[in-house]
């Protein structure tokens, strides 16, 4: 999130771990923009940040020339400035995965290709997975699905790499030591990403409500989901087989 106020700081960090492997997360709702008010005045709220209502974006997206290209110079603007920070572009992804939207991941897309990214999260998260570890758990609504599917197509074309499956979705902010360890244990056939949001605290600036940050920082240590994780080979988004 390079607008964000701790920016600056996570990119210092990230500089003392060089095997860190680091990725853009595109904001462009609910954030702070890379670039003036000014510039993109269709994107941004009252309060100054980013639009939150994504469904009224995605109209003044459709029917208005002008609102797609302010979103294609915020687009571009955090790409910059990414590579302004000197760390290697392991991969991109979205905020709210705003890049399945058709009117998004176009400019998305381009805008990785031209800064050399090898790689983009697709989420697409297997319910058949999630059912059987917790028989109840309700995936996505069909058309992210499609969406996500329409948008492995064109990663695909653009010579982008992408995980078969993402997960983290359905149990965001809730991904306990017990379903870290379960998904772990039943990872499907092929490459898999799983999420978390992991934090010292449940509520601070920019904090989801009702996000479990400290259970989820619990389950990456817990030595149950080391135990799982054994004999899994793990690496980063650049090291995908190219599809």
């Amino acid at each position: 999130m390079v607008g964000a106020p701790a920016a600056a700081d996570a990119v210092a960090r990230a500089k003392r771990m060089p095997g860190l492997r680091v990725g853009l997360h595109l904001t462009l709702v609910e954030s702070a923009p890379v670039l003036p008010a000014s510039e993109i005045p269709d994107l941004v709220a009252p309060d100054g940040l980013l639009r939150s209502d994504m469904a009224g974006l995605s109209l003044a997206l459709l029917f208005k020339a002008r609102v797609r290209r302010q979103l294609a110079a915020e687009i571009e603007a955090q790409f910059a400035a990414y590579a302004r920070t000197g760390l290697v572009l392991d991969h991109v992804d979205a905020h709210k995965h705003f890049h399945i939207n058709p009117l998004v991941c176009g400019p998305v897309l381009r805008a990785a290709v031209r800064h050399g990214a090898p790689a983009l999260r697709v989420p697409r998260e297997p319910a058949g997975v999630l059912r059987r570890l917790e028989p109840g758990t309700r995936p996505g609504h069909l058309a992210e699905r499609v969406l996500a599917d329409r948008l492995a197509r064109k990663a695909r074309r653009a010579g982008l790499r992408f995980a078969d499956y993402v997960f983290g979705l359905a149990w965001s902010g809730a991904m306990t030591a017990e379903r870290l360890a379960g998904l772990i244990g039943a990872l499907p056939h092929g490459t898999s990403e799983i999420f978390t949001h992991p934090a010292t605290a449940d509520s601070f600036a920019g904090s989801a409500p009702g996000y479990r940050y400290r259970d989820e920082l619990a389950a990456l240590i817990d030595p149950g989901v080391t135990e799982a994780a054994k004999g899994v080979e793990r690496g980063a988004y650049g090291d995908l087989p190219r599809s």
